[in-house]
């Protein structure tokens, strides 16, 4: 009924003029790769950006925006769903494969054209999901509002592509070119070291928004000779955080958190809480956008979605005011795995690393494209860097707490200070309740959720859901002082249930040598356990920890993979090895493998043979 209603008030507006517009058309200029920290705006050594400096002066600035994901296709599958990736199964970038939605479940600007709303895209997707029908009038490099009908309110998408990661692949002759004077006002984060290569890779990202800020601008200029400034609601937002090392990829608030400037029309200001120029401390993520949006047209949201409008008809000024959390999500990042989640409470940021020996400098091919990954890891390989920077490429501890006021490059880690323990454990319990109630799926591993969940991975989690709680209590054996938990550990290492076994020996390989009692029984699985993906996280406890191995078993896992997924998980094992012992050497070919896991440049099993093997 409340569709119909919309639809008759749309087809009583279509003949009016647009100053006479009953609903708001509403934009979206995204950019890519681009954190607050890079701006003016948020930092006062960022790049100056007028055209979004305006557009704050004439509507809000969100001073705690979040991406739930740090990377495109996480980020943009969950907002354009206003759902928790992990819930769905579209937290692995890039997906395998497409996964469907659930029933009854729309990307959000379905329901706007169903409510008479011109939906445009213009142009990028990389959603994890399956689209389904109904979604864009149009999506494609040429999408223009303009192609609605008189009067016809319409949602654009505008994503801008100069802040992308692969303008970073400039080579070291732009560095060289670049006198020394030039970069001498930029500033480094304190993870970072503060070198020419580096400080150049700042200069050159922060020219990069100026450029992109303009094109924006040219854009806003066009509303505005259209007359349509002051019935378009206009969301300037980042698509995720920053590019450079140690943000897009990571669940630092370097790569999670993301700029949102929200522009006000005076005749739409009775849907905002805020006046115009003013700045906001309430959390915004990005599930919220999508109910946010539909707020905005009048829509109340679908159930079954995660997030709130925080803006609008159907937001609550009071709940709004309070909310000061926000969760985010790393899984497979191309070729890297790791399981890390994050929880923002306030000032305080939890982060849970659920297999902290994947260290974050592992080798990852298009990363490491860039002259400045290249060169911190130089440095670390010869002992140049302080231990700040020196974190990226060390084994990490299964959770850090972090003051994000006092400390916001989280360099500065508080779970083991005595006056923080309380605010530690809330937040530990805080996180895990969230992820049992999702519940999350990546407690299984990626190859077998496409086995057993493709087909509907909302129902699957659902079912399974006693059992993800199971798993995450033996994931979580990691948090106690190893003496404390060693029997538990053992009745997982000898459960019935192949991912108990999986995930006591995680546990293990997170303890290290605390764990060496168990290495005995760690290689009789390694020799015998009847799940391939269990022998690999043996394997790789064994050799983290330095005990005999003969590698010939390496061949028999790799020949045992029954998917290109399962065969990239085993694979980046062996790199997360190599990273530690460089000495060590595996007797690799791709010809172990099916041609078609290797045949195209970008294959992750190619990408992670050519790095083992040692090709450039």
């Amino acid at each position: 009924m409340r569709i119909l209603l919309l639809l008759g008030l749309l087809f009583i507006n279509v003949s009016c003029s647009p100053s006479e517009q009953s609903f708001p058309n509403i934009v979206w200029l995204t950019t890519e790769d681009n954190a607050p920290h890079h701006m003016k705006l948020y930092n006062e050594h960022g790049a100056s950006m007028p055209t979004i400096e305006k557009l704050a002066k004439e509507g809000i600035v969100f001073d705690n925006a979040f991406s739930n994901a740090p990377v495109c296709s996480v980020a943009r599958s969950t907002l354009i769903t206003g759902c928790y990736a992990p819930r769905f199964f579209t937290q692995f970038h890039r997906r395998v494969q497409h996964v469907p939605l659930p029933q009854g479940l729309m990307p959000f600007p379905f329901y706007l054209r169903q409510a008479g709303y011109y939906t445009t895209n213009s142009h990028k997707q990389d959603y994890n999901f399956i689209l389904p029908e109904g979604v864009w009038d149009e999506s494609s490099k040429k999408a223009t509002y303009k192609n609605r009908k008189p009067g016809q309110p319409f949602f654009h998408v505008q994503n801008h592509t100069l802040t992308h990661e692969g303008s970073m692949h400039f080579n070291q002759k732009a560095i060289d070119n670049t006198a020394d004077e030039d970069l001498e006002n930029i500033k480094v984060f304190p993870y970072h070291p503060d070198t020419k290569t580096f400080r150049f890779s700042y200069q050159h990202f922060y020219n990069r928004h100026v450029m992109v800020d303009k094109q924006m601008g040219k854009f806003i200029t066009n509303l505005e000779r259209q007359g349509l400034m002051e019935d378009t609601i206009i969301f300037y937002f980042g698509d995720h955080g920053g590019v450079l090392p140690r943000s897009k990829g990571y669940a630092y608030e370097s790569g999670l958190q993301v700029p949102l400037v929200v522009y006000v029309p005076e005749k739409w200001k009775h849907l905002f809480h805020r006046s115009k120029g003013s700045r906001v401390e309430t959390f915004v993520e990005f599930v919220d956008l999508a109910p946010t949006v539909l707020s905005l047209a009048g829509i109340s949201p679908p159930e079954g979605i995660d997030g709130i409008a925080v803006l609008g008809a159907y937001s609550e000024a009071s709940k709004i005011e309070k909310k000061n959390t926000s969760l985010g999500y790393a899984d497979r990042f191309d070729e890297k795995y790791d399981l890390v989640r994050t929880l923002r409470v306030g000032k305080y940021k939890y982060i849970r690393n659920y297999q902290p020996f994947n260290k974050d400098g592992l080798f990852n091919f298009y990363r490491y494209k860039m002259l400045a990954y290249q060169e911190w890891r130089e440095l670390y390989n010869d002992g140049k860097l302080n231990t700040q920077q020196r974190q990226f490429f060390e084994s990490k501890d299964p959770e850090g707490l972090y003051d994000i006021d006092q400390d916001p490059h989280e360099v500065n880690d508080l779970s083991s200070s005595p006056e923080h323990q309380e605010i530690l454990i809330k937040m530990r319990k805080q996180l895990q309740q969230k992820l049992a109630a999702m519940p999350d799926l990546s407690f299984y591993p990626e190859p077998f959720l496409l086995d057993h969940a493709l087909e509907n991975p909302l129902v699957f989690g659902l079912n399974n859901k006693d059992e993800i709680k199971e798993l995450m209590m033996v994931a979580d054996l990691s948090l106690s002082r190893f003496d404390e938990v060693k029997e538990q550990i053992k009745k997982a290492l000898t459960n019935d249930n192949p991912w108990k076994r999986y995930w006591g020996l995680v546990v293990c390989t997170s303890f290290g040598e605390k764990a060496k009692s168990f290495a005995p029984q760690i290689k009789k699985m390694l020799e015998k356990d009847g799940e391939n993906l269990v022998r690999t996280r043996a394997l790789e406890y064994l050799l983290l920890n330095h005990k005999s191995v003969d590698l010939r078993i390496v061949d028999t896992l790799l020949k045992n993979a029954k998917s290109e997924t399962e065969a990239s998980l085993i694979l980046n094992s062996l790199a997360l090895v190599k990273s530690s012992r460089p000495g060590l050497k595996f007797n690799l070919s791709k010809e172990i493998f099916p041609p078609k896991w290797y045949d195209k440049p970008n294959d992750l099993v190619n990408r992670r043979m050519d790095h083992l093997i040692g090709k450039p």
